[in-house]
Formats: structure tokens, C-alpha cells, sequence
């Protein structure tokens, strides 16, 4: 198993470390990216993350999320996972660097320098079953009334808030 990549405050490389004992307790800073997939129409593909998942199982969230593996070739590294969880490829611009922290439960937390890519699409989606339950194009009217009725990601939430994103209708 490949392990996650640890970094400082400035996401500068310190180390490796397994993904579990990334996530254990208050969790070790490493590398994740986010992808937002948005359609012509200004719909964002958002998925309902499965009951395998160990955080944030049942929760909806934005396209595709998941943690580098290699310090090189940010972008291809979400495309190819874009590919194992939705079904599908698109041109991906990095929008924003974001920095949370977040606990679920007593189970684990996220702590993450997690790399915001956005990309444009319209095709079929054909989503991975052991990763998604459900998923849904949404207008942003729309995801940003649900998201104070629903369960959303955290890393959502907060990307949501950004300006990059926020700008989009």
C-alpha cells in the first residue's frame, strides 16, 4: 500500500505515513486534493460518499476527493482518481491550496493541505459502488440551501466558502 505524503504548515515534504495512522487521533498533516466537477448548465456533481468509507460514511460531499501518493504530477494523480470514483476524465485546473482540520466522531480526523482542482463535463457518470452510493448535478442556488439541511463533508463546506468557487452560478 502506498503511503500518503506528510508535510509542514508551508506543505513543504516531511515524511510518509500509512493512511490509517494519518487519520488516528488528531491526524498528521498530509497532502489531499478535491475535485469539483461542474457542467455546462453550471451544475456541480456532487456524491454521497459510500458506508465503506471510515469518515464521513453517508455524507454528501463534492466529486471526487482522495490523498497524493507522490509528491509529482498533482493533476494526473486527480484525474486518475476522478476515473476509479466517477467513471469518467476531464481537463482539471488547480483553483486553491486549502488547510482544515476536522474530527468525525471519535473515529478520526482529517488534517489536510488538500489541493482544489476544478473541471468542466457533461457526459455519463458512471460512479464506483464501493465509493459512491448516490450522486446528483446540483445548481449552486440550490447546494448552498441544502448544504445547512443536509450532511455534507466538511472539506466541502469549507471550499464551498471560497471565493473561486463561490463565484460560480
Amino acid at each position: 500500500m502506498k503511503k500518503l505524503i506528510l508535510v509542514d504548515k508551508e506543505d513543504k515534504v516531511i515524511g510518509r505515513e500509512s493512511k490509517e495512522t494519518c487519520h488516528l487521533g488528531k491526524g498528521k498533516l498530509h497532502r489531499a486534493f478535491s475535485v469539483f466537477v461542474v457542467n455546462s448548465k453550471g451544475e456541480m456533481l456532487i456524491q454521497k460518499r459510500s458506508r465503506f468509507k471510515k469518515l464521513w460514511p453517508g455524507f454528501w460531499s463534492n466529486t471526487c476527493c482522495s490523498h497524493f501518493t507522490e509528491a509529482v504530477k498533482e493533476k494526473e494523480q486527480a484525474k486518475k482518481r476522478l476515473k476509479e470514483e466517477m467513471g469518467f476524465v476531464c481537463p482539471l485546473k488547480l483553483l486553491f491550496k486549502l488547510r482544515y482540520k476536522a474530527a468525525f466522531k471519535n473515529i478520526g480526523s482529517e488534517n489536510e493541505i488538500t489541493y482544489v482542482f476544478l473541471g468542466r463535463y457533461d457526459g455519463r457518470v458512471k460512479p464506483n459502488p464501493k465509493e459512491v452510493v448516490e450522486h446528483r448535478w446540483v445548481g449552486m442556488r440550490d447546494l448552498r440551501f441544502e448544504i445547512e439541511k443536509d450532511k455534507f463533508t466538511p472539506w466541502f463546506r469549507l471550499a464551498l466558502k471560497s471565493k473561486e468557487l463561490r463565484s460560480m452560478n
